[in-house]
């Protein structure tokens, strides 16, 4: 009751002064909803998909723990906000896996993660590196149930332990206009974390019923938080980590997408929009997989997906011709991070050539398409940044 009255006085407040100054927003947030509008040929909301090559800046002295990247590089401030609590790369277990080291060589090192699964990192190479993933939790029915249904409880009190503290950030930058998003792990990020990338392939043909039990597990955790967090906020948008592509396409057919996959997120989505406190507010839809997403584009976009990321170049993924066959695409990445560590001239004619098309075009939010990558020079990386505020 407290928190629903501290939401209640707040909302109060929030609107007088926003009555009162003419309701202008921050600038790095007006620039977000110029993006998620379409506004041609307006300022670029600009940010960073992520890091690797952190490390090596610091050992050369250009970078420590206290520099200001924003500042730095010349990023906007945040614009958006994650409720979290639904996954990321895993499942969003509660408690999570004890994690232990299991066997230490010369060459490398293998854990037990919070994930439950076996890894190996070769020494020297964890960070920007795929590890090797030797072994999963769920093998079949007996174990999901030993490893995982009671680690997958939507009904454990911990998972709401802050709740009125997170809803209350969350619920004071909406009132800032802030883009609120459920970050969800999706369900084939979830699959893969639980039974492994090679064995999951074999599981959709061996073992239908194993893959289905494990999405009901999923959805109803993920369908419980949103429920919660919809108590106190609507939802700008739900973004699924999904990584379901390599380099020729998806890992799977699109007919076990549809089986496996879409009627959990459909239902999922039609639940969201049916708690929507703003009952007028759009919900967007956001996938983001590594690989040569364009390849499930339209068939994400059949159940409502209108905004994906992050067009890993390497793939064969062109931002400018993903916007010219698809207009009203929400579209994020598409900086080659390989050009990033090809000199200043390459980072130039990659810039001129995808920038100036479309900021005239809006709805681009521009990242390089994966981790800035080690091999990338800071001299060449602060180059780019400064080109890129040209727009």
């Amino acid at each position: 009751m407290k928190l629903y009255m501290y939401l209640f006085t707040c909302a109060i407040i929030l609107a007088i002064t926003y009555f009162i100054v003419g309701g202008n927003m921050e600038p790095s947030v007006q620039k977000m909803h110029d993006f998620y509008n379409f506004k041609k040929d307006a300022p670029i909301y600009q940010r960073e998909f992520g890091w690797y090559v952190m490390d090596k800046w610091k050992a050369q002295g250009f970078v420590n723990d206290k520099t200001d990247l924003d500042a730095l590089f010349g990023f906007d401030n945040a614009a958006k906000h994650y409720l979290g609590q639904c996954g990321w790369c895993e499942a969003p277990l509660l408690p999570l896996f004890d994690k232990k080291v299991l066997q230490v060589t010369d060459e490398y090192e293998i854990e037990q993660d919070n994930a439950g699964r076996k890894v190996l990192y070769f020494k020297g190479k964890r960070n920007g590196f795929m590890p090797s993933y030797l072994d999963h939790p769920v093998k079949d029915m007996k174990t999901l149930e030993e490893n995982i249904l009671w680690r997958m409880n939507p009904d454990d009190p911990k998972r709401y332990k802050d709740l009125e503290s997170r809803m209350r950030k969350a619920f004071d930058l909406q009132e800032r206009n802030f883009i609120i998003c459920a970050n969800i792990a999706g369900g084939y990020m979830y699959l893969r974390s639980l039974i492994g990338p090679e064995d999951l392939l074999y599981k959709f043909y061996d073992d239908p019923q194993l893959i289905h039990k494990c999405m009901e597990i999923w959805f109803s955790v993920m369908d419980k938080m949103c429920e919660t967090h919809q108590k106190y906020i609507t939802v700008d948008e739900v973004w699924f980590g999904e990584d379901i592509c390599y380099n020729h396409g998806s890992l799977i057919s699109p007919d076990m997408i549809k089986e496996f996959l879409f009627p959990y997120y459909q239902q999922l989505i039609a639940n969201i929009r049916k708690r929507q406190l703003d009952k007028g507010r759009k919900l967007h839809f956001q996938l983001d997989t590594d690989g040569y997403s364009i390849a499930v584009i339209d068939l994400y976009r059949s159940i409502g997906m209108d905004y994906m990321s992050p067009f890993e170049v390497a793939s064969g993924c062109d931002v400018v011709e993903v916007r010219k066959k698809y207009p009203d695409l929400l579209i994020s990445g598409g900086i080659d991070k390989r050009i990033l560590a090809a000199g200043k001239d390459a980072i130039d004619k990659e810039i001129e050539r995808i920038m100036p098309f479309m900021k005239k075009q809006g709805g681009y939010l521009p990242t390089c398409d994966h981790g800035v990558p080690e091999e990338v020079e800071f001299t060449d990386y602060l180059h780019y940044r400064k080109r890129m505020l040209e727009y």
